[in-house]
């Protein structure tokens, strides 16, 4: 990412080919001063794609930390394994694998994060202890998924944890104001979106709405933050002006999700007629804050932080 906040390094994920070595362990070279050897604290990283593991993995890395990682293949991007001291290659799917990474290097607290593609998650080959848990479920959504992958981790002794220590830098809070101008005739949308957006979210149905003068234009489903605001924003018809919502259900365990907002979502915002990004203060994690910033003001769209309190 290119955000500097509090003096932190960047982590854009645009790396080269990091010369994996097969499909095991690879160990990643790291330049001058081996921060591996000066820091016993190990901490393991369930790596899914996009850019939110390397900037924890660089994160980790400055507060003294060795990273032991584990990548899915056709998703974490192989870069990663220049940024950590070891990344164990699995299917999703793999959980004893999984687990046998972390345990074999002392790991005893993970991260989870990055994303897996939703085709992924429906062509699953599951292994034995995967599948056991799968059958245990009576209801499969990333809540129960998720939860229970913690639980088989705990049981071998690693603890899944929440990432918000090690991100905290780029996650704003109340009063966060960029972009555009904010319209003060949004406000009202603002409270009305987040509401809706809080309802859809505490029945696990999505985390973001699009608005308009007091109309619901579109709420997120399994298609996804991008797809949804592409569709609200056309809804608001050639004007524009829609309001789009994004937050947390209360409760929300930040250990398998953060909500996240990117360059690419302001450009849709942009392309889409989408004026004003609310998103939910404390909870929420700006990536690639610098570029997300200049898109918003080129493109015209307001992005501000709220709570249930604000605007």
């Amino acid at each position: 990412m290119r955000d500097r906040l509090e003096g932190r390094p960047a982590a854009s994920a645009d790396r080269g080919w990091s010369g994996l070595r097969g499909s095991g362990v690879h160990e990643a070279c790291l330049s001058s001063g081996n921060v591996f050897e000066q820091n016993n604290d190990v901490i393991g990283l369930i790596a899914g794609s996009k850019s939110l593991p390397f900037l924890f993995a660089r994160e980790a890395r400055r507060r003294g930390e060795t990273v032991v990682a584990v990548g899915f293949e056709g998703e974490t991007d192989p870069a990663l394994a220049d940024e950590v001291s070891s990344l164990e290659w699995v299917k999703v799917g793999q959980l004893s694998r999984m687990i046998r990474a972390f345990t074999s290097q002392g790991v005893r607290q993970c991260v989870m994060l990055g994303q897996i593609a939703p085709r992924n998650l429906f062509d699953v080959r599951p292994d034995l202890r995967a599948m056991s848990l799968l059958l245990r479920l009576k209801e499969k959504n990333a809540h129960t998924l998720f939860g229970a992958i913690g639980e088989e981790l705990s049981k071998d002794g690693v603890e899944l944890v929440p990432a918000v220590p090690w991100l905290s830098a780029w996650m704003p809070g109340l009063g966060y104001v960029a972009g555009a101008s904010l319209p003060s005739k949004a406000l009202a949308d603002i409270r009305f979106g987040f509401g809706i957006a809080k309802e859809i979210a505490r029945l696990e149905i999505g985390q973001t709405v699009v608005v308009k003068e007091g109309t619901t234009l579109a709420v997120e489903g399994f298609e996804g933050t991008d797809a949804c605001l592409e569709r609200g924003g056309k809804l608001a018809g050639k004007t524009g002006g829609a309001v789009a919502v994004k937050l947390a259900r209360v409760g929300h365990d930040l250990r398998f999700d953060i909500p996240c907002v990117g360059p690419r979502t302001v450009e849709i915002c942009s392309q889409n007629g989408v004026r004003v990004l609310a998103f939910e203060a404390g909870t929420t994690l700006l990536i690639d804050r610098e570029e997300l910033e200049e898109k918003a003001r080129s493109g015209s769209v307001s992005l501000v932080a709220v709570t249930s309190e604000s605007p």
